[in-house]
């Protein structure tokens, strides 16, 4: 229809790429997980478009390190390129799959540790307890 990626397919490279850390990097094991993470916000600026032929590069860092939740950012490249195609970004919120709610005292250490090591700035010591 359009000489361009739809704008959804952005989305979903964007959400790939984090899953992909989190599940590499993170140890995260979607569906047996004591924690998993739950997106509470996201968000897509489109800078330039890509088209086919082209090859899509996906690069994720935390901007955001909370005792529950991270931000990611997000930037969609084309392969061989420099300039950015798009940039996102969105929250996870990480709950207990027992209860669905936050866990009182944080995220997981190994989680944590593995987040930080694309984190920007730094990072929110856990808590002790969640207020939530």
């Amino acid at each position: 229809m359009y000489d361009h990626m739809n704008n959804s397919v952005y989305n979903f490279l964007f959400d790939s790429a984090v899953n992909s850390y989190l599940v590499e990097k993170c140890g995260i094991h979607p569906p047996t997980s004591p924690q998993y993470g739950l997106a509470v916000h996201s968000h897509t600026d489109f800078l330039a478009s890509i088209a086919y032929p082209a090859v899509a590069e996906v690069g994720v860092r935390v901007i955001k390190l909370g005792n529950s939740s991270v931000t990611y950012e997000v930037a969609l490249f084309e392969k061989g390129c420099d300039e950015v195609k798009a940039v996102g970004g969105f929250v996870h919120v990480f709950v207990e799959r027992a209860t669905g709610r936050p866990p009182k005292n944080g995220m997981k250490t190994q989680l944590r540790e593995a987040l930080g090591k694309i984190h920007l700035g730094p990072v929110v010591p856990p808590k002790e307890a969640s207020k939530l």
